[in-house]
């Protein structure tokens, strides 16, 4: 069995445990079965790419599990022509998801190389995501607004200027708190209003503010 077989055997595989965990978007299932997870993980890590857990990646942050990925992307509703924006590009593989479920992408991420493997990824792909080195904490106002925003990093509180990048009716998807664990929460926008709601408990690596001097 060639590589490419046995990764589409586990892409089903793992699409099928996203089911049972209560994962419905057709969707979303079907790009988390287009997009080969493999592509976006260490080599050394490669036997755990098809695993429901988060692994290690370059400049010692983590990709996240399949299943948080999915949990994510259903909480914002994301739908084909929508503008996104990704707080915490990392290894690029939420912003492809999201990419090949329709979404105008732009993933923003403090660390140059990050950015730049990404973009090597997307390519590879063919998804039109903007990948771009800059301090997420602050957004990326030259878009704005948005129809959808995910942190993908721990704040303690989801930042005004986030917020204020939100399209009227947007969403916007963000691990809150400071400890070991946070809270997902799901923010929509309703003219001057903002309704959150409470997803349950995930855990992230906290974001950092600002742009790294190195990697």
């Amino acid at each position: 069995m060639t590589v490419a077989e046995r990764d589409r055997e586990a892409l089903a595989a793992l699409t099928m445990r996203l089911r049972a965990a209560g994962i419905s978007g057709p969707r979303l299932l079907a790009a988390l079965e287009r997009v080969p997870r493999r592509l976006f993980v260490p080599a050394r890590w490669h036997e755990d790419a098809y695993r429901d857990r988060a692994v290690p990646i370059e400049c010692g942050q983590m990709l996240m599990a399949p299943s948080v990925v999915a949990r994510v992307l259903e909480a914002a509703s994301v739908v084909p022509g929508q503008g996104l924006l990704e707080i915490g590009c990392g290894a690029g593989y939420q912003a492809a998801v999201a990419a090949t479920m329709g979404a105008r992408v732009v993933t923003l991420d403090r660390f140059r190389s990050l950015v730049d493997l990404a973009a090597d990824r997307f390519a590879s792909l063919r998804l039109q995501v903007e990948a771009i080195q800059a301090d997420g904490l602050e957004g990326f106002s030259r878009r704005a607004p948005f129809d959808r925003i995910i942190v993908d990093g721990a704040v303690p509180r989801v930042p005004p200027v986030l917020l204020d990048q939100l399209a009227d009716k947007g969403v916007l998807v963000a691990p809150v708190g400071t400890g070991p664990a946070q809270t997902l929460v799901r923010i929509t926008r309703d003219g001057r209003l903002f309704n959150r709601v409470e997803l349950g408990e995930v855990r992230y690596v906290a974001l950092v503010e600002g742009v790294a001097s190195h990697l």
